[in-house]
């Protein structure tokens, strides 16, 4: 995970990187009707063409939400920079053995905002029994540029998406909040392409939630794995417990104005330095985000 080389071993397909599937994974699903979160009239059949389920997102909510409240504290900055119509592409700093900050910004935003957002994540986790079927209940989406588009542009939904991919799961706890390489620019692409801005988003505290201390290439080899994490947390709740209950570290969260670009829509390529310079204007304003929210805060737990 936390190197181009592990990213293939994961066989990862991400937009973040704009790199092609690997044959024999999954193919973009087809496209859906577009929904909107209203607890109040949730029909019966309520899955959509990405096997999100509106039902089972007001469960995850209520469900979640003493986590997101209680043990997380969230607190936003300028979630008005969020548009309230049409589609985004919300553009996230990634963290922790397993991440919180998906979560916690889908349920941040579906409750504070009312709009539901789809979290797009690598195939690795529709392929998961049991848990794949709950990740695409709950507005997971294989990451592929196709899919991006689709939301973005024909449905005008929220897309979140985290451009260091697994290269930020992977690092370890000394490494924290020092961003990795956002790829080769795919998000700013397909967010061109699709005529949507993108909104960056500044995020602290994920890295404390669940922190690799370091990684086990004994293990990593029973198990036929690239890495095996080994997080602080299993020092405290256990080897099993250790890789599931997260830390209570205090989540910040701020929302940068969005980034319109100069392009039109729907064009078959778009210029290569222009798109790269977009990409690494856009992390070097998240990475000034991220040191000025760490310079503010008293604590991990505190914020």
């Amino acid at each position: 995970m936390a190197s181009d080389g592990v990213e293939q071993a994961l066989g990862a397909q991400s937009i973040l990187n704009g790199a092609e599937p690997p044959s024999g994974e999954l193919v973009p699903v087809p496209r859906a009707a577009p929904s909107r979160v209203d607890d109040s009239e949730i029909r019966a059949g309520d899955v959509d063409g990405w096997g999100r389920s509106e039902r089972m997102r007001a469960l995850a909510r209520f469900l979640y939400e003493p986590m997101y409240r209680r043990w997380f504290r969230v607190e936003w900055e300028g979630l008005e920079h969020v548009p309230t119509e049409g589609g985004a592409l919300l553009v996230g700093n990634h963290g922790g053995a397993i991440p919180s900050d998906a979560p916690v910004v889908m349920h941040g935003i579906e409750t504070e905002l009312g709009r539901p957002v789809y979290g797009m994540a690598d195939n690795l986790f529709r392929c998961l029994p049991v848990l794949g079927t709950l990740w695409s209940r709950t507005g997971g989406v294989p990451a592929h540029p196709d899919n991006a588009y689709r939301l973005l542009h024909d449905e005008q939904q929220l897309t979140l998406v985290f451009p260091e991919g697994t290269k930020a799961t992977g690092k370890l706890a000394r490494d924290r909040y020092q961003l990795r390489r956002f790829g080769r620019g795919g998000f700013v692409e397909i967010a061109m392409r699709a005529g949507v801005p993108i909104v960056p988003l500044a995020i602290v505290g994920n890295e404390e939630a669940m922190p690799i201390v370091f990684k086990s290439g004994r293990l990593a080899k029973l198990l036929n794995i690239p890495y095996f994490p080994v997080t602080a947390n299993q020092f405290v709740f256990g080897p099993v417990l250790g890789l599931m209950v997260p830390f209570p570290a205090k989540f910040r969260i701020r929302v940068l104005p969005p980034v319109y670009f100069d392009a039109a829509p729907n064009q078959e390529r778009y210029n290569r330095s222009v798109v790269m310079d977009h990409s690494e204007r856009i992390r070097a304003q998240m990475q000034a985000a991220i040191f000025d929210l760490l310079r503010g805060r008293h604590s991990v737990w505190r914020g």
